[in-house]
């Protein structure tokens, strides 16, 4: 929540006889929020605060601090009437004026007023521990794409050798820009949209189309999540549904080779779990295609009503309550990595699937598609772009290690990525075994069917399989629930900073309408052709899209905004200015890390194919149409922004990218604006 803006211009506080009475003048300090403007005498501060963050220079002199101002003096520097140095004063909260003036009476009203204000706006909510907001980025950026996305592209681009792109491409793309949008929201404590007039307002527009994209996300990715409800509930009996051929939705190529081990593979053949996936979950054989997706599947829609009645009160207190939930959710798919990892370790044919999984093809670090699809993987596994690490950042304290919390939370994020393979490719290995196919064909099933067709399988034919079953998909299902708390919190924060009058004091019900918004989107996707939709906004709704927003982010931010204030910004938080290396990658690697997967896929778009269902060539058309839909709220910002702001082009263009609000700083008890 934005706080009283305080005098923006380049000088300390301070006060003098001359001044005090002009409060009127410069502006109703008690109608504005402004402490009255002093030229003569530095405020003393109270006895008990806290040092006012400024930078670390000589204490004796103004500080630079955020937004090209001078920053503020600190408290041991400040002069008194006599000249005496870090003089007490009379009272331990509010700033008083001391001088003999008459006019004193005024000056102390003006900043009794503010005071006020500031105490009715209230302090801007922060996370109950440092360890929830740990949990709650962790759990953003550890979800189902750890599991099913990075073991396939992993073996499918040369296996072990795929690990030195996808390093590389960590090191230098996705951690550094990771690193900066956690101190970007620490700083400057605002959500995507109204952080931008601290940085660059005509970029503003990035705000508004992160907040779109996540809108289309939450529209189709909860839909995965209410099928990993309806296994889950199906799950609940003796004999798992998708491990025999005889139910009502069975054709007569279902291939039960797991009870009769005399029955042969064939290319018709297929599983029981493919068709209870295929026919009776999703029911495509109902759909037609993307011109006739069919009705709506009232099991699916009841699923998706439960997940998003969890997510609501999850989330609509605040961090408060989602730093709590996390703490089951986050670490609750740990806990059964590590179980299925132990039995996958187990099974029969367990090593042909590691052995698949990690052996070296450096051949194919000579093609281009891997170190594209390495840059692809760690930009998304991140997750930086999405408004999330923004939001979760700007509740943290001021001097809170942001950046020893962006490389633990990456490294964990990583080796969350390496450890779920070897739980996945040990039952293919498995499968391959039982099978007696090799590894490639058995892992032929991509995205959510290597979950819900290939791991279900094999799970429905393991002993004890209801168990494993049932943890299974609670993992899935709270795997993909963190991500979602994630993803909404970054627009609920984004909304609130925004329009701090309206919704600041009516949270819930802004969630409430949000999250109905995301369900009534959502609805193409309870369809029985659903999860051709689902496939398509992930490949083309929001992903090009995405890259494209962070892209400009990262150029706002390195080349409008400074690099060099940027990193003043982090050495005013943390007590140390980040090095050449960040430097250079925020400036130079990191956004042509991002321009080469823009380019990458502009220029060789995939070929959407789902089951037997070929996407046609219009379908691609209405993908790139959904995702420019959302992107094109940047230049239309810009063209906006310019068209409204008075004075000549220059003089628009020059204020159009000059920070308009000064960042608040936190000085003792409360939070102070950089003057």
């Amino acid at each position: 929540m934005e706080k009283p803006a305080l005098s923006h211009e380049s000088q300390p506080l301070t006060s003098s006889p001359k001044e005090s009475s002009d409060c009127t003048e410069e502006g109703d300090c008690a109608g504005n929020g402004h402490l009255g403007k002093d030229t003569q005498r530095a405020l003393p501060l109270a006895e008990g605060t806290d040092k006012a963050h400024v930078g670390q220079g000589n204490k004796g002199a103004a500080s630079p601090i955020s937004n090209g101002f001078s920053g503020a003096q600190s408290p041991s520097s400040f002069n008194m009437a006599g000249g005496n140095e870090g003089t007490p004063l009379a009272t331990p909260v509010a700033m008083t004026i001391l001088t003999t003036n008459s006019n004193t009476t005024t000056s102390i009203l003006c900043v009794a007023d503010a005071q006020q204000q500031l105490v009715e706006v209230g302090e801007r909510e922060t996370w109950s521990k440092k360890v929830d907001f740990l949990l709650s980025v962790i759990g953003y950026a550890v979800d189902l794409g750890n599991v099913w996305r990075f073991p396939y592209i992993c073996y499918q681009n040369g296996g072990g050798a795929f690990l030195l792109p996808y390093t590389i491409m960590a090191i230098f793309g996705g951690i550094p820009l990771f690193y900066m949008e956690l101190a970007l929201g620490q700083y400057h404590q605002n959500g995507c949209i109204s952080i931008w007039r601290k940085i660059c307002p005509i970029f503003k527009g990035i705000g508004y189309a992160i907040c779109i994209i996540a809108v289309y996300v939450a529209s189709y990715y909860n839909t995965i999540m209410a099928w990993a409800l309806y296994y889950l509930i199906s799950s609940f009996t003796d004999e798992l549904p998708w491990t025999s051929c005889t139910n009502p939705w069975n054709t007569n190529n279902c291939t039960n080779y797991f009870s009769n081990r005399s029955i042969a593979w064939t290319a018709s053949s297929i599983s029981p779990a493919e068709e209870f996936y295929t026919r009776h979950v999703l029911q495509v054989h109902r759909a037609k295609g993307l011109d006739n997706l069919g009705g709506i599947s009232w099991q699916l829609t009841l699923c998706l009503l439960f997940i998003f009645t969890i997510v609501y009160f999850s989330i609509w207190k605040g961090v408060k309550t989602s730093g709590k939930v996390v703490w089951v959710t986050a670490t609750f798919p740990y806990i059964i990595l590590f179980i299925l990892l132990i039995r996958g370790a187990t099974l029969p044919g367990a090593w042909r699937g590691v052995l698949y999984y990690l052996k070296p093809d450096w051949q194919k670090l000579l093609a281009t598609e891997v170190w594209v699809d390495a840059a692809a993987q760690i930009f998304f596994s991140l997750g930086p772009g999405f408004g999330v690490l923004l939001a979760f950042a700007s509740y943290n304290k001021f001097h809170n290690n942001c950046y020893q919390d962006a490389l633990v939370t990456s490294a964990v994020n990583c080796m969350t990525s390496f450890i779920s393979g070897f739980v996945i490719f040990t039952v293919l290995g498995y499968m391959a075994e039982m099978r007696n196919e090799e590894v490639s064909e058995v892992a032929k099933d991509t995205g959510p069917s290597l979950l819900f067709i290939t791991y279900a399988e094999a799970i429905a034919n393991m002993p004890a399989s209801t168990f494993f079953a049932i943890i299974f998909f609670l993992m899935l299902i709270t795997l993909g629930l963190d991500s979602t708390f994630a993803g909404l919190e970054g627009v609920i924060t984004a909304i609130v900073d925004e329009f701090p009058h309206v919704w600041s004091k009516r949270r819930e019900l802004l969630v409430l309408g949000f999250i109905m918004l995301c369900f009534m989107g959502a609805l193409s996707t309870l369809t029985f052709g659903g999860a051709y939709v689902v496939k398509l906004f992930e490949e083309y709704a929001t992903g090009p899209a995405l890259i494209a927003v962070v892209f400009l982010e990262s150029i706002a931010v390195s080349w409008f905004y400074g690099v060099a204030q940027f990193s003043r910004d982090v050495k005013e938080m943390l007590g140390f200015s980040p090095g050449w290396y960040w430097r250079i990658c925020w400036v130079a690697i990191s956004p042509i890390f991002l321009l080469f997967i823009i380019c990458s896929f502009m220029s060789s778009a995939p070929e959407l194919r789902l089951f037997d269902y070929v996407y046609p060539f219009w379908t691609m058309v209405l993908g790139y149409c959904i995702g420019i839909s959302s992107f094109i709220c940047v230049p239309a910002y810009m063209v906006y922004r310019l068209a409204t702001t008075p004075g000549t082009v220059k003089e628009r263009i020059l204020k159009s990218i000059t920070p308009e609000t000064a960042t608040e700083i936190p000085f003792g008890d409360i939070r102070m604006n950089a003057v």
